[in-house]
């Protein structure tokens, strides 16, 4: 028996010390309860072993290959070597992925303009065929992730999946992409946690209708900075941390969702009846302007689209995850079932509990008809118990889901920036991809995405419509990442794709493709006004600001990077029987 086959036999019951060798070799201290000889071979039992044993340098690359984890054996294989440290379990994946899509993400902010344009009827039953088509955008991801788990996955993946001619401009654009989609994705964060905040301490100081105190858009922007700035601190200095955060995230917000769904419906003096929520169907066009029915459900159906994304994090985290070709997979189907769920339900106890609608946007309401979830909750308990308090505290819930969130998406945007700024592609790259000595994160990519972040927050002192702006960029950049790789696994056949332990097999060219015409469709539906007539206070600048952006990395492209930047670079060169060393 060889040494290798030794250690394998015995892996269970011993535990062995590599030790590093000048000439070469390594030695392993001897192994408990297998006597062996200085070639390695196992000896009769009761013979004597010596305290250090030659492991011959042939195996030294099979031993090492043997007890490497699964993920890191297929970044090897990717060519890439394991700089991060590895230490996130399944829970701890699928948490920080759960608290990136976060159940209140979409639901609280864009709940009641969803309901101003089609009713109940749009935002109840928009959510379950979101729900639907969301699945199939997870099921592709999953494939991929399970294929290429590398930090900034869908990034290689698009590079891969692409061949030697298209890849780099797949990866080029599918990194640019996520990176704005990110970026903006911290930003709708900390704006929702900032908007929540601010309502939060105006039912603290006595309601809109009271005197209470509503933060002017000086003190809103210096929140939202702090907001941010906090989560670039913690994703610098403190990674364990946030795995134990986001591991009380998933708590917080499962617990916290399941409560708001048990207790309004019974603290509500009165409650909708089914006929209102499920079927009930009114255009707001008074407010809106928007006189087509059709196309005011397709605006209705916002708040679920702008829900139901980001559980690609655990494609961003797979470097760090143990197991990440099929923890990362199951992370991120895990955490679509769970904000399918708990989401649907939260909305229809939104809805269900609604005791005035013609008062939720009354700007003269308690919470001056900004902010129409705090004002059914107000309705809710002041109409049971005279005060706020239960509001407050199911306030301070919402709010803490954005915190988790924000913290989250922190952590995947910066992660996308090293492994883009790792190949080159960013300018400074050396800067962006260096990794923190002590704390091994990317602490410079924290800070540069942090930074951008900010400075998308400074139209808040002059325009109402910064959230709208956000989350269609957001929506649009992040969803937008994920059709080049699902596009090109679309045309890729099967033979020429190295599947991972998540493999869907025949059915997965036809998966893609209704996932990837989904995406175009959702990328369109946020490009369109909102309101009408189109004014500069009520204008959806996100096309603007993307046109911008993207027309200089495009740009920039065309004129330099088309030159050099070949995709993914690899740093090590692993040959995989039957395949080429990969990317080419």
């Amino acid at each position: 028996m060889t040494a290798l086959e030794a250690v394998s036999c015995s892996a269970k019951n011993m535990t062995a010390r590599i030790v590093m060798n000048d000439g070469g070799p390594f030695f392993l201290d001897a192994w408990k309860d297998v006597p062996h000889d200085v070639n390695g071979n196992l000896m009769s039992p009761g013979t004597r072993a010596p305290k250090n044993s030659l492991v011959k340098q042939e195996d030294r690359a099979a031993l090492e290959e043997e007890m490497m984890d699964s993920g890191e054996r297929r970044l090897n294989q990717l060519g890439y070597k394991q700089e991060l440290r590895r230490e996130m379990t399944l829970f701890k994946c699928l948490a920080i992925t759960f608290s990136t899509v976060t159940l209140f993400t979409g639901i609280v902010p864009l709940y009641g303009s969803s309901l101003m344009y089609a009713g109940p009827v749009g935002v109840v039953w928009g959510w379950v065929v979101v729900t639907f088509f969301t699945w199939f955008v997870g099921f592709a991801m999953a494939e991929i992730c399970s294929s290429f788990p590398t930090t900034g996955s869908l990034y290689f993946s698009a590079a891969h999946l692409a061949g030697p001619r298209w890849g780099p401009l797949a990866s080029w654009l599918c990194a640019w992409l996520e990176i704005i989609g990110l970026i903006a994705g911290i930003g709708t964060q900390a704006y929702a946690g900032t908007e929540t905040l601010q309502n939060i301490i105006l039912l603290c100081t006595g309601t809109n209708k009271h005197g209470g105190y509503f933060a002017p858009p000086g003190v809103f922007l210096a929140i939202y900075i702090a907001l941010c700035l906090i989560w670039a601190v913690l994703n610098t200095f403190a990674l364990n941390v946030i795995a134990v955060i986001d591991m009380v995230s998933i708590y917080w917000q499962m617990v916290g969702g399941a409560v708001m769904v048990i207790l309004l419906p019974v603290v509500a003096k009165t409650t909708q009846p089914a006929s209102y929520v499920f079927t009930h169907f009114e255009i707001g066009d008074a407010t809106t302007g928007i006189k087509s029915g059709v196309y005011a459900v397709l605006l209705s159906w916002s708040v679920s689209q702008y829900s139901l994304y980001g559980y690609d994090a655990a494609a961003y985290l797979t470097e760090e995850t143990k197991s990440a070709d099929i923890n990362g997979p199951i992370a991120i189907l895990s955490s679509i079932a769970l904000v399918s769920v708990f989401g649907w339900g939260v909305i229809l106890a939104l809805t269900f509990t609604i005791q005035n609608p013609s008062y939720l946007y009354d700007p003269s309401n308690e919470t001056a008809g900004r902010f129409v979830p705090a004002q059914i909750l107000y309705d809710v308990f002041h109409g049971r118990y005279h005060n706020a308090t239960g509001a407050i505290v199911l306030l301070c819930v919402i709010w803490g889901s954005f915190f988790f969130g924000g913290l989250s998406i922190t952590t995947s945007a910066a992660r996308v920036v090293y492994a883009l700024s790792r190949d080159g592609g960013t300018p400074y790259s050396r800067v962006w991809h260096k990794v923190h000595p002590k704390f091994k994160v990317p602490a410079n990519a924290v800070w540069i995405s942090v930074g951008f972040a900010i400075l998308l927050g400074f139209p808040i002192l002059r325009v109402s419509v910064v959230f709208t702006t956000l989350a269609s960029i957001c929506t649009i950049g992040w969803v937008g990442g994920y059709a080049v790789p699902i596009f090109f696994r679309m045309i890729l056949i099967n033979e020429e794709f190295l599947p991972g332990p998540f493999y869907m097999g025949k059915a997965s060219r036809w998966v893609c493709a209704v996932a990837f015409l989904w995406i175009c469709y959702t990328c369109a539906i946020f490009l369109l006004p909102t309101v009408y007539p189109i004014e500069f206070s009520t204008f959806n600048y996100a096309p603007v600001t993307l046109a911008i952006v993207l027309g200089a990395v495009m740009g920039w492209w065309v004129i330099d990077a088309r030159h050099w930047f070949k995709g993914p670079v690899q740093e090590i060169f692993v040959q995989i029987p039957g395949k080429e060393s990969l990317p080419q």
